[in-house]
């Protein structure tokens, strides 16, 4: 089990489809963002469910565990999780297996990655998240640094998104010139890695020559 931490937009999905890939599982990298499903359907989602077990349950559905079986199952913004999910989650870690709303147990395999940006031991001080379940998560961590704290990944990764942006939008290769480069590692980055694509994107689609320009970036830059 692997809990990844940090700020929003770091690349913590990116790193759990790369510990998934380097890993000898065979099954699928199936991800879910606990903080887009809405609570009232959470359960029948992660865990499945039998034909009639409530009442619009037409058919027999598999949940994200299942699917999951012999691959890892992404689980990010793990704080957002509902207490009696917790506890459900809690027993699939414990005794590896779990029971499908109006079904029976069944047995799951699978490798948990947890990720979250919030601190889960502040959470669990406040009485919102299980103790017993934030050890379990927390046998690995891996804290993915702010893009303010890794200045000289930036010109890496911008190149790398100009280039994705520049063959996507059908342009010829595009540069950085060395102001435009300066520029940006002279930036926060409040919205980290995702904003910088962004950026670059914009960048990409606004440049008229085939060097990217100050001008071309953002006012706010």
């Amino acid at each position: 089990t692997v809990l990844l931490l940090g700020e929003s937009g770091t690349g913590k999905e990116l790193l759990a489809r790369h510990i998934h890939q380097r890993s000898g599982r065979s099954g699928a990298f199936v991800g879910v963002n606990l903080a887009a499903v809405p609570e009232t359907i959470l359960e029948g989602e992660l865990f499945g469910y039998e034909r009639g077990a409530f009442t619009g349950a037409v058919q027999k559905r598999d949940g994200r565990i299942a699917q999951a079986d012999h691959g890892s199952l992404f689980l990010d913004e793990i704080g957002e999780l509902s207490p009696s999910a917790q506890v459900k989650l809690l027993r699939v870690l414990q005794e590896g297996e779990y029971e499908p709303l109006g079904g029976r147990t069944r047995r799951a395999d699978f490798r948990l990655i947890a990720a979250t940006h919030r601190n889960l031991s502040k959470l669990v001080e406040a009485g919102t998240f299980r103790e017993d379940l934030f050890y379990r998560l927390n046998v690995i961590s891996v804290e993915l640094p702010p893009l303010r704290e890794r200045p000289s990944d930036i010109p890496l990764l911008a190149d790398h998104f100009v280039g994705v942006y520049a063959r996507r939008n059908g342009r010829a290769p595009l540069t950085l010139s060395k102001a435009s480069t300066e520029l940006l590692q002279s930036y926060a980055w409040p919205g980290n890695v995702r904003e910088l694509e962004n950026t670059i994107e914009r960048a990409v689609v606004l440049c008229r020559s085939s060097t990217i320009e100050p001008s071309d970036l953002p006012p706010g830059l």
